[in-house]
């Protein structure tokens, strides 16, 4: 793995003031945290320097202010929240640069946890202003990024102030590279990946990046409906970019000669309306799909043929659902598929890392969000990593 400096790198942490940014942007409702889960990500480096003694300053951003106070953008419903799941005090501070930050960071005890205000309230953070980024290195004397989700931005808190102090990376972001460095840095092979989503425009880059790199790869979702009507294949009235399907042929292409083997899906679960419980039927690739149904999910074959090759794999990095997994009956391959990957994670014989844009949800909804080896909730981050992109943000922490 790509060194990359870490809280163990660090000198002794006490009486030190740490900036860590940490991601923060929770869903939220009526003024209320709805899910917590980048709360609870952020714990163990905050708990590891409090126990190190340093004053703990968290930056973070919520939404998309503009520059502009936003007061229902202000991050200090989640205060209450983080108090509760550290069982220790947090401190809020009414903006996060200038005089009423450095006041309230100047009697902040050793172990002391303060949050301070949105960093996109300022203009000067996504814009990677210089000038910003000096006035959040005046309230600290070391950096840590805790954010991996917010790492391909080179905004001020994420890049511009990694070269303005020493910095680390923390807990959760130490965890994310190794992870991904597992499932696509350094992998033991073989190395299955399994691409779901709508579109194949959309993930153009990522495609490409991966038939590089991969001994197999499944296609799923909707943008598989592309590749299959680029073969020639019965797609009736199914979601599809037909105007992709040259670009489809030259990935296919593309993948035979890196050596690359494509699964697409073999069997198809069709139907007319997207609902709970619709009527459905299974459908064989080259069988006819009338014009009014839609291929909306994977088919049992397909799953079985998918498990197969995660059997012959070591390593599995998925991205992206098989079908409309939100609307039973749609969701069954992703769910069949993605407990057979956990299972064989359980037992060491996959290392299996999911991420990006729908995978947890459809990770949770199969419920192996904690048996798999790991899943990213990064998001964009995780797939201009999968695309082989450099982020910003880490490439800042590099020894």
């Amino acid at each position: 793995m790509t060194q990359f400096r870490t809280l163990d790198d660090a000198p002794s942490l006490a009486g030190q003031t740490a900036l860590v940014r940490v991601d923060f942007n929770v869903p939220m409702e009526g003024g209320k945290v709805t899910d917590d889960t980048r709360l609870r990500v952020a714990l163990p480096t905050i708990q590891r320097l409090r126990d190190a003694g340093a004053r703990v300053a968290l930056l973070a951003h919520f939404d998309r202010p503009k520059g502009q106070v936003v007061p229902e953008m202000s991050l200090r419903p989640v205060v209450d929240d983080l108090e509760r799941l550290l069982g220790a005090p947090v401190r809020f501070a009414g903006d996060c640069v200038g005089d009423e930050a450095k006041a309230a960071l100047a009697d902040l005890d050793a172990g002391g946890v303060i949050l301070l205000e949105n960093v996109r309230f300022h203009a000067g953070e996504e814009k990677n202003d210089p000038a910003f980024a000096q006035q959040l290195a005046e309230l600290g004397d070391l950096y840590v990024n805790d954010a991996f989700s917010a790492a391909h931005r080179a905004h001020a808190s994420t890049e511009g102030l990694a070269r303005l102090l020493p910095a680390y990376a923390g807990e959760s972001m130490r965890r994310e590279l190794e992870a991904l460095d597992a499932a696509l840095g350094n992998p033991v092979k073989p190395v299955l990946g399994i691409v779901g989503g709508a579109k194949v425009s959309t993930k153009l880059d990522l495609l490409k990046n991966l038939v590089g790199k991969l001994d197999r790869l499944a296609i799923g979702g909707g943008m598989a409906n592309t590749f299959l009507y680029a073969q020639g294949i019965d797609i009736g009235g199914s979601l599809a970019e037909r105007d992709m399907a040259d670009t489809a042929r030259e990935i296919l292409a593309e993948a035979e000669a890196r050596g690359c083997e494509i699964l697409l899906p073999i069997d198809f679960l069709v139907a007319t309306e997207v609902k709970p419980g619709a009527e459905t039927r299974t459908v064989l690739a080259r069988e006819e799909i009338g014009d009014d149904e839609k291929i909306l999910d994977a088919g049992p074959l397909t799953v079985e043929k998918l498990v197969k090759g995660m059997a012959l794999s070591r390593t599995l990095i998925w991205n992206g659902p098989l079908g409309v997994f939100e609307v039973p009956p749609f969701d069954a391959a992703t769910v069949k598929a993605a407990q057979a990957a956990a299972q064989l994670a359980k037992t060491g014989a996959l290392v299996a890392v999911a991420g990006g844009g729908d995978t947890v949800a459809a990770m949770s909804h199969a419920g192996v969000v904690d048996d798999l080896t790991f899943v990213s909730t990064a998001g964009g981050a995780f797939l201009e990593w999968m695309e082989g992109k450099p982020l910003p943000g880490v490439e800042a922490l590099r020894t």
